[in-house]
């Protein structure tokens, strides 16, 4: 049992690793306003499969990793992937009962709100301009949310991480 529990908690977090390494991914110029979230995508699918598991703690210690590999403000996106996991973990039971197109469409609606949680975050400590073309990602995690879904659905179910 112990064995089992700390392959799944591995798992997890390779997981969000892979996540943080495509986060960190160059995109070229023109496109990277239509970067995907892959952190917050793989935190709110752990969060809606496994919320015992994956929580708020684990969101702001991801976030903090997210903020150390970008060299930015310490604490702007674990803030932002805290509250964020907050509301989808305090909603869970109703997001599970919705279509894969439902939850893509309110966890799209959540990246943007996240995006401009990080934006004013990162105001308070310094002087930053909001890029709209930033929204863009939204749609993106719309598109990629159910792919997303059902591969990490698989890979959870193969390895039994309960």
């Amino acid at each position: 049992m112990a064995n089992s529990s700390m392959r799944g908690r591995a798992l997890i977090w390779l997981s969000f690793i892979i996540a943080l390494i495509l986060q960190a991914a160059p995109w070229p110029g023109e496109l990277a306003p239509f970067r995907p979230s892959w952190v917050l995508l793989v935190a709110f699918y752990w969060v809606l499969a496994l919320p015992h598991r994956v929580n708020v703690g684990t969101a702001l210690v991801v976030g903090l990793l997210w903020d150390l590999m970008l060299g930015s403000t310490l604490g702007v996106r674990g803030l932002m992937m805290s509250v964020l996991v907050y509301i989808v973990a305090l909603n869970f039971q109703m997001l599970r009962n919705m279509s894969l197109w439902q939850q893509a469409a309110l966890l799209s609606l959540l990246t943007l709100a996240g995006k401009v949680l990080e934006f004013w975050a990162e105001y308070l400590v310094s002087n930053v301009q909001f890029d709209p073309a930033q929204l863009w990602a939204g749609l993106l995690n719309f598109l990629l949310w159910p792919w997303l879904f059902l591969l990490l659905r698989r890979v959870r179910r193969q390895f039994s991480i309960k």
